[in-house]
């Protein structure tokens, strides 16, 4: 790998609008991280309303992180070669269309395909939102204050989401879930014309067809092969076939991308030790970040018997405190550069994870929870900031939207193997608990037959929280050893300055 250098050069006159288009961007940005969760708190209601089974109910998710995560590099890669601004309004419009398409499903079918059809268009307008930024701040401290927003919603939205979808499907149904996207979109569209100013990248734009296809089939084997580590388990023939043909056709992708003359992702993009460093810890922050949102949802609903309005709430001081700490990250940046800043982050988010592994089925929200929640968030808000701007460092304006592609799949594979990975220790512990603890590993459940107790439930959470602190370690290790990047590298890329490729 090589160390940072500046390598491209933008205009150094200011956008005029580059504030009223980082609004849009940012309600963009909102619109899909808010669906990537916001569906998660009506899923017993679809299920319950579409008659699907216990098997089939996870697709409603899948479909979703299939298309998304297996379309992004491409979608990036559009986004430089046709227009960023063209490819956000499309991206914006399909979006809409599709949440509209599953707001109105009245099948399981037609709501796993509109799921998909929306990931498909997230797929464009993620890494056309993200590449946006960096080509319209081109000031190292404004920049860093442009993240500190996308990266406040990227990190809060989560949470947001998860209590938008309690409150619309306990007072209006589940439909909502999905059609409420359809208003957001229409008007970021409409403010988007006036407000964001059009880029795209010149000289080599043909595409990558070989790429392409290795790099989109590959990635949809692979996450489809960990989505079924959560019923075929990790050596399940399924789970080995799917993720082993994946990672054969990302070897050879890979390959390809290395001889190409119009590679989809330039190797430069990964070489560059900086960049290569925060796309890797961002996977192993999308692993182990998962952890909490996971198992925090089953624990406020299925051990302490909440409402999913009231859990969702129950998250609203994570997304408070991602919101504070994104904004100090946006300061200090500028000041300090980001490794520190990042660290200290990482830091916090392992105590956070950590203090919730002391979870008992009697732990109480404000004494147990809260701290951990709050700690872990600002944690969290002191590392997205610095991600996003460390990925797209000197990437220059050729490739600015295939970087922010990588960003954005490495978060989505990251969440993807999280929620597979995760669960599966979390169910492994809890049945492990109740095979040792034969008198109080199972209760009856409501339908008369036995079910995992409270005390087996936690003792798989707790689990889970301990791997994802330790996931959470290894991100931060990863970041130290691998990203240099100071402030005065940042303030260098500032100006245009001749590159080494």
């Amino acid at each position: 790998m090589t160390s940072a250098v500046p390598e491209a050069a933008t205009s150094t006159t200011p956008d005029p609008n580059r504030w009223r288009a980082l609004i849009v961007i940012a309600i963009a940005q909102l619109m899909v991280v808010l669906d990537a969760s916001i569906v998660n708190i009506a899923l017993p209601s679809i299920q319950a309303d579409l008659g699907m089974t216990d098997a089939n109910r996870q697709w409603i998710l899948t479909a979703y992180t299939l298309a998304f995560g297996g379309l992004l590099l491409l979608g990036g890669r559009i986004a430089d070669y046709q227009g960023r601004k063209r490819m956000f309004i499309i991206g914006l419009i399909g979006f809409a269309a599709a949440s509209f398409l599953g707001g109105i499903s009245t099948t399981e079918e037609m709501l796993i395909a509109a799921r998909a059809l929306q990931g498909v268009f997230a797929a464009l307008l993620a890494p056309a939102a993200l590449s946006l930024i960096s080509v319209t701040f081109t000031e190292s401290k404004e920049r860093a204050r442009a993240f500190g927003v996308f990266g406040a919603i990227s990190g809060g939205g989560a949470a947001i989401g998860l209590v938008a979808g309690g409150i619309l499907t306990q007072y209006l149904s589940w439909h909502w879930t999905l059609l409420v996207n359809v208003p957001i979109a229409v008007i970021a569209v409409l403010l988007a014309i006036p407000f964001v100013k059009e880029s795209r990248a010149h000289g080599n734009t043909k595409y990558d067809i070989p790429g392409a296809v290795t790099a989109t089939v590959g990635l949809v084997s692979l996450v489809y092969g960990i989505t079924r580590a959560e019923a075929d388990g990790w050596g399940g023939t399924q789970t080995l076939l799917f993720m082993g043909f994946g990672i054969l056709l990302l070897i050879l992708f890979m390959f390809i991308e290395s001889r190409s003359s119009h590679p989809l992702l330039p190797i430069r993009i990964l070489a560059n030790r900086n960049r290569g460093g925060a796309y890797l810890a961002s996977f192993f922050v999308g692993v182990g970040l998962f952890a909490m949102f996971l198992f925090l949802t089953y624990y406020f609903q299925g051990v302490l018997g909440y409402t999913p309005l009231t859990s969702g709430l129950l998250f609203l001081p994570f997304s408070a405190g991602v919101i504070i700490s994104a904004g100090i990250a946006s300061q200090l940046l500028p000041r300090f550069g980001p490794r520190w800043v990042t660290t200290s982050g990482f830091v916090l988010a392992v105590i956070g994870m950590l203090l919730l592994t002391r979870l008992t089925p009697g732990s109480s929200y404000v004494a147990d929870i809260l701290p951990a929640l709050i700690v872990l968030s600002l944690g969290m808000g002191l590392i997205f900031v610095p991600l996003s701007a460390v990925s797209l460092y000197a990437v220059g304006d050729h490739d600015a939207g295939v970087a922010s592609a990588v960003l954005n799949t490495s978060q989505q594979i990251g969440g993807s193997i999280g929620v597979a990975f995760l669960n599966t220790i979390a169910a492994s512990a809890t049945t492990a608990f109740i095979a040792a603890n034969a008198a109080t590993g199972l209760v009856p459940g409501p339908d008369g037959q036995p079910m995992p107790s409270p005390e087996a439930l936690v003792a798989g959470f707790n689990r889970g929280f301990v791997w994802g602190a330790g996931i959470l370690v290894v991100a931060g290790l990863i970041w130290v050893v691998l990203v240099t990047m100071t402030k005065q590298d940042m303030a260098a890329n500032d100006s245009p300055v001749a590159h080494v490729g």
